[in-house]
């Protein structure tokens, strides 16, 4: 059974993957994995690079991604496939993917856990991490689905919200999940 793990920016996947990982889960990064991709596939390069038309750099990519969601569609056409295969290709069962459902990638998983939390700590969490203003993350938010709307299509919930037991909650969820198979 293959297990997705999404949730908002910041709402805290990544501690959570940390905590499965501690308990000899490998979770597969569709983050990670779509940045190696980008930086390793001549295939992917040459797509991108024609798409935004300019050298393939970072800043260069996000500024085409914010100008339009049909620039975010043009880009995610290309490496959503690659990161598809990849995942398929990788044997893992599990896997973390912050747009599970809007990219589609839902699709290769049987169960869906989200990560939630409250949005201003969402904000402060991302703004301390990445240096960012709250605007920025906000900007960032808005490009994602609304938590509620992941929350109601999830199996289950993992609330970190500071004060919950993340292991409590993991654990509960892992015991339900030995029981469906």
């Amino acid at each position: 059974m293959k297990t997705g793990i999404t949730g908002g920016i910041g709402s805290g996947k990544s501690y959570v993957c940390k905590r499965l990982e501690a308990r000899g889960f490998k979770v597969y990064d569709c983050d990670a994995a779509a940045k190696r991709l980008i930086r390793t596939s001549s295939e992917i390069q040459q797509q991108l690079t024609q798409l935004i038309g300019s050298p393939l750099n970072k800043a260069a990519m996000a500024k085409f991604l914010l100008q339009s969601e049909e620039n975010a569609k043009a880009i995610d056409a290309i490496v959503h496939p690659a990161v598809f295969r990849d995942f398929e290709e990788s044997g893992m069962q599990w896997m973390e993917s912050a747009i599970l459902y809007e990219s589609g990638i839902s699709q290769l998983v049987d169960t869906v856990i989200v990560v939630t939390a409250p949005q201003e700590i969402r904000i402060q969490r991302v703004m301390q991490r990445d240096g960012i203003t709250r605007e920025k993350v906000l900007e960032w938010m808005q490009r994602q689905w609304p938590q509620e709307e992941i929350r109601r299509r999830a199996d289950f919930e993992v609330v970190n919200d500071g004060i919950a037991d993340i292991d409590e909650q993991i654990d509960e969820i892992l015991m339900k999940l030995n029981n469906k198979n």
